[in-house]
Formats: structure tokens, sequence, C-alpha cells
């Protein structure tokens, strides 16, 4: 499976798993399963107290893709010290993971960062965003949010 999943929690009392398809303009659907009732979260407290909790940042996921009009020539230029520096930046703790996209038009980071701001400043200082040859897309991420809701009633 390409895809990630999205787990929903809504508020009920029927235990159920609902299967659906969600699709981002250009891209294979990816499931999305609506959990429903896991506990009884009718109680409007429980829901109120859940959706104050603001998410803890834990990293930041960048997606980087090649700008249009750019070779692979272009980029295969600066790739070896693309990978010098990226590397250094993994041996330093500030990228965790990274992966190439399946597409081929890019990767995808997971950096050690507690806002997009400072992930920002450590992708721009690699060779790729120097010479603009890169789209980034930030992400802030952290521990699922809908947790939250189960813990509530625990």
């Amino acid at each position: 499976m390409k895809s990630g999943l999205i787990l929903e929690l809504q508020a009920g009392n029927v235990a159920d798993i609902e299967p659906k398809h969600l699709r981002r303009a250009g891209s294979e659907p990816f499931p999305v399963l609506t959990l429903r009732g896991a506990t009884s979260m009718t109680d409007q407290s429980t829901l109120t107290q859940a959706q104050a909790f603001s998410p803890a940042i834990t990293g930041v996921m960048v997606i980087l893709t090649v700008k249009a009009g750019v070779t692979r020539e272009r980029v295969m230029a600066v790739m070896p010290d693309e990978i010098r520096q990226t590397a250094q930046l993994y041996l330093d703790g500030k990228i965790r993971e990274w992966y190439s996209r399946g597409d081929g038009r890019g990767a995808v980071f997971l950096l050690d960062s507690k806002d997009v701001a400072d992930a920002h400043a450590i992708m721009e200082g690699l060779p790729l965003a120097k010479q603009n040859l890169m789209d980034h897309e930030y992400i802030a991420i952290g521990p699922l949010l809908s947790l939250r809701l189960l813990m509530a009633n625990a």
C-alpha cells in the first residue's frame, strides 16, 4: 500500500469501523477508517476537555518535490553535496529519518524539530534549496490527538 492511514474518532455508543477512501489531486486513493464509539464519549465535558488539548509538536515532516521545469541532470549535479550535508544532519541528530518518494520526484524527511521555523532553517541550508531546485512542504507532527479522547475516559 502506497498510502497512509487517517484515524478519525467520533462520539457515539455504537462501535463500528467504517472504511472510506479519499483522493488527493493526482494521487492514488488512500483508506480512511472512521472509528465510532470506541468509548462512551457522549458526555459534553469529555469532548470539551479533549478539544482543549493542543497537539505536542515532536517533529516536522518535510516533503521535498523537484520544481517543475528542473531537469534530472541539474538535480544530479548537486546530489553529491546534498547527500554529504544530509548525512551530516543525520549524524548531528537533526534528521531522524529520510525516504525517497515513491514517484521519484523528491524525498520525505522527518526532522527532530520543535517547530516549522527551525525545520525551515535546517532545510534551507542544503544545496538543493540554496539553488532553488526543490519545493518544500512543512508539516508539524506529534502524537495522534484523537488518542487523548480515549485517555480522557480512562
